[in-house]
């Protein structure tokens, strides 16, 4: 129950420094939006979302449990605003900003999992680490999945362009059926790929 809770806290505060970094990389950009609505802080109350925050990750923390430690936990967080209008690049911007969430979680897990490769630990703190270096990779992966609203939507129509704009506004109309395609076939690949990259940065299996 305790590593339950942990890895709980793990990923929402990952959530959170992901959106923040949305939000600074905006407000570096001309785009101040999300700070004047005082996103940018690690305040948890202020990103919240009611599905994706409580209600999906107890169900998830429920599956994990009564399956012994071997089901996925997914969530998210309350998007912060962006108004790509603001953006002094306006070709670029939204590129910028879209990345600079996965590739925060990016670090944060080649942080740890780099600790754990080249300093000897004891084992508890090990694991709590490799939990936090595993579930920023599980993170970071899964948006860069290109279904609206991920960030791997806004990532690749951004270089795709004007173009195929039609091809966009299909997606972000049954983004809701693609999240459940998502939920069904590729949460499993997704966090197979997490497993991939920890073990590689780490030197060490993750058996969470």
């Amino acid at each position: 129950m305790l590593l339950t809770i942990f890895i709980l806290i793990v990923l929402f505060f990952s959530i959170i420094i992901h959106e923040i970094a949305h939000g600074s990389i905006a407000n570096s950009l001309g785009d101040s939006t999300a700070k004047d609505a005082g996103r940018l802080t690690l305040n948890p109350l202020k990103h919240i979302d009611p599905v994706g925050t409580i209600l999906l990750p107890m169900v998830f923390m429920l599956g994990y449990m009564v399956s012994g430690g071997t089901g996925p936990i997914v969530g998210w967080a309350k998007p912060v605003p962006v108004n790509p209008f603001n953006l002094r690049d306006r070709k670029w911007g939204m590129l910028k900003v879209s990345l600079a969430g996965p590739l925060t979680n990016f670090l944060i897990a080649l942080i740890f999992g780099l600790l754990i490769r080249f300093i000897d630990f004891p084992a508890s703190l090990n694991l709590l680490f490799g939990i936090i270096s595993f579930y920023n990779f599980a993170w970071g992966i899964f948006n860069l999945v290109p279904i609206f609203p991920l960030d791997g939507s806004h990532i690749l129509f951004s270089i795709l362009g004007k173009k195929f704009m039609e091809l966009k506004n299909f997606m972000e109309r049954y983004y809701l059926l693609f999240f459940v395609l998502l939920f069904f076939f590729g949460i499993d690949i997704v966090f197979r790929l997490a497993r991939i990259f920890y073990i590689f940065v780490s030197g060490q299996p993750f058996g969470i």
